[in-house]
């Protein structure tokens, strides 16, 4: 497996960042993706993305196969639920693995969860997707969404080897789709995409990022 550029990098950090002022936009208003509701705030927050992103989102759905569809997990995220995810699973590397000092926590747990200050859920740039069929019925994707490394054995990097020939051949066609309306993919995490933000800036060479973290839906 290629090595991978984590979120925690100081090359990810250095990418300067350039607010553009997209606004979140709710998707479940427009209706051309299904929202999943897994995952879902009281607030509802975790449906906002930026409009720029949306716009490439309701792109990339129209690139897919007939019979196939874009299924919509979780978009923004607030700070404060991010630092507590982030502490939640560096609590947990540190428990199996006492050995490693902080710095490699730091590192480890950016695999799965960014650092709070550098997430790009925070800043509405970044959404967890999937795929279903027309009759909405989700297709194997390899391992489950949100499933950690430790969890899944790693089948949650997205050029995981021990994944099965149907759930590569999704990855594949997800991929696909996001890549061509723009979107960039964080390697551990299969069904993390994102535009605008620093991660996205470094992979595609654009120099600064379009988004920084938001505190709320203003």
């Amino acid at each position: 497996m290629a090595e991978v550029t984590l979120m925690s990098d100081p090359a990810v950090y250095a990418i300067p960042i350039r607010e553009c002022g997209d606004p979140l936009v709710d998707v479940r208003e427009r209706g051309e993706l299904l929202v999943d509701r897994r995952v879902a705030d009281a607030d509802g927050l975790f449906a906002f993305v930026r409009a720029g992103v949306y716009e490439r989102l309701v792109r990339a759905a129209a690139l897919l196969p007939d019979g196939i569809r874009l299924v919509f997990v979780e978009g923004y995220r607030a700070p404060e639920r991010q630092q507590s995810y982030f502490e939640e699973y560096s609590a947990e590397l540190r428990a199996g693995n006492p050995e490693w000092d902080e710095a490699q926590v730091r590192s480890a747990a950016s695999r799965y969860v960014s650092p709070p200050d550098n997430a790009p859920h925070c800043a509405g740039a970044a959404v967890d997707l999937t795929l279903a069929d027309g009759k909405g019925r989700e297709l194997d994707m390899g391992c489950e969404l949100n499933a950690s490394p430790e969890e899944s054995d790693g089948a949650c990097y997205s050029e995981a080897a021990n994944v099965s020939t149907e759930g590569r051949r999704n990855r594949q066609v997800l991929g696909e789709a996001l890549s061509r309306a723009g979107l960039v993919n964080y390697p551990t995490e299969w069904w993390h995409w994102s535009y605008g933000d620093r991660y996205w800036a470094l992979m595609t060479g654009a120099g600064e990022a379009l988004y920084g973290v938001r505190s709320g839906r203003t």
